[in-house]
């Protein structure tokens, strides 16, 4: 497995080690709590006065992941027994505990707003401007996440009314094809816009494709590492993450049965939007992301593409190898040479086994051939596939891989503990920031190790 070495003196590992006590100062100095408390505390100064610590009680859920509580019965009992991290999530001694309804009610009022999404956007931007986000290679994946809602039975749907009318086998008449091409027009249309075509999201902004979004449990279903087959009811979380820092920049939360592909032009838009000063310069992806929109999607961000090739039964390329790169009369594949980025064009040069060829100085074999990138995205990123530069590259891949680990195991994604997709939304973005205020945390205290040290 590829492995991002990072010369630093204290890890993501060696904070989660850490005393509670110091382990919370250093995490939730990152994170601001302002705008949230804006929302949840009492609006007016009339009648009574607020009697809960809001505060700390969002302090007390970031707590809860950090400790592995599975629920707020838990989290209660623990604020009760456990005196020192009472007042490590920041509470007084002349506080009272809060009640489980009262964590629900903070939680439903999280619920209505997107600001846990903006605390992790300004969080996001003092690393940038820290120097601790490159942005210049992202990698996007999606990782199951179970639900914690049992799933409905099916039921066996009982023939009533008229029997219709089985549709006619064979060729439809002459006269009647544009009409039956109007009419499935019509009927794509007017599905949601993540059961249509996914060139259609191309024309949308980040905020409706973001509405749009379905996030109600459902039953999705892959393949794993051993190619059989594993089912789940729940969600996809789809991540977009910066491959050298392991940032998260872009979260999104969906339900089971969508496409990972569909969700790749959200998180790319939303990369785009939110991060306009970031100079992004490649982008990569797996096999499952191989479609002709997101290439394109990619090209307007002014960035290449370093997406696995998925064949899907087409037919086999004539006059190219299986990387697409010419070969000879005698079928000798080209070696990639450069890319030119003025006129974004792959420079290859004529193979090693031509030298000693009685075709090399003939007409038919060119010693340079040079191939627009534009001619097709798909085929032709730069670097080219099959290169040497192509699979450097696409080995940074598995850090989104690595982040969705850290998120399963140390940050209880797997733990979903809501009924529905937009309290399921809440604790995936009380993660997410969670993960990148630990990330943040971990780069300050390198800076003052390597400060101190030189």
């Amino acid at each position: 497995m590829y492995s991002i070495r990072q010369g630093c003196l204290f890890s993501l590992q060696d904070l989660l080690d850490l005393e509670p006590t110091h382990r919370f100062e250093a995490i939730f100095e990152g994170i601001n709590i302002m705008p949230l408390l804006k929302i949840v505390s009492k609006k007016v100064r009339d009648g009574a006065p607020q009697s809960l610590n809001y505060a700390s009680m969002i302090y007390s859920l970031f707590a809860r992941i950090l400790e592995g509580i599975p629920t707020i019965k838990l989290l209660v009992r623990r604020l009760k027994k456990d005196m020192l991290f009472f007042l490590d999530c920041g509470f007084a001694l002349s506080d009272r505990v809060p009640s489980e309804a009262s964590f629900s009610c903070l939680v439903q009022k999280m619920k209505t707003s997107n600001v846990l999404n903006e605390m992790n956007h300004e969080l996001l931007l003092h690393a940038i401007k820290e120097g601790f986000i490159d942005g210049e290679h992202i990698a996007i994946d999606a990782t199951h996440i179970e639900a914690r809602d049992q799933a409905p039975q099916k039921q066996e749907s009982k023939a009533e009314g008229p029997v219709k009318e089985p549709k006619k086998r064979g060729r439809k008449k002459k006269e009647d094809v544009e009409s039956w091409k109007k009419e499935q027009e019509q009927i794509q249309n007017a599905l949601p816009l993540f059961e249509q075509k996914i060139d259609k999201q191309l024309n949308h902004t980040f905020g409706e494709l973001q509405k749009e979004m379905p996030c109600s449990p459902r039953w999705g279903i892959k393949k794993n590492s051993e190619n059989k087959h594993v089912y789940w009811y729940g969600y996809k979380l789809h991540l977009a993450v910066e491959t050298k820092s392991q940032y998260i920049l872009v979260n999104l939360l969906s339900s089971g049965n969508m496409n990972d592909a569909k969700a790749a032009i959200p998180l790319l838009k939303g990369l785009a939007e939110r991060f306009p000063l970031l100079n992004i310069t490649r982008v990569m992806a797996d096999a499952g992301y191989d479609y002709k929109p997101i290439y394109e999607q990619i090209y307007r961000m002014k960035a290449d593409s370093i997406i696995a090739y998925n064949k899907r039964n087409e037919a086999p390329p004539i006059g190219v190898d299986k990387h697409f790169a010419p070969t000879c009369v005698r079928e000798h594949s080209y070696r990639y040479d450069s890319y030119d980025k003025k006129y974004e064009t792959l420079k290859y040069s004529r193979p090693n086994e031509c030298i000693d060829c009685p075709l090399a100085h003939d007409t038919l074999c060119q010693k340079i051939i040079k191939i627009k990138k534009t001619t097709d995205l798909r085929r032709y990123p730069a670097p080219s596939r099959g290169s040497k530069a192509w699979k450097k590259l696409y080995k940074e891949r598995t850090s989104v891989e690595r982040v969705n680990a850290y998120l399963k195991e140390y940050f209880q994604l797997n733990n979903l503990r809501y009924r529905s997709g937009e309290l399921g939304r809440v604790q995936v973005d009380l993660t997410c920031l969670l993960f990148n205020a630990c990330k943040i945390a971990v780069d300050r205290i390198n800076t003052k190790l390597n400060c101190k040290a030189a």
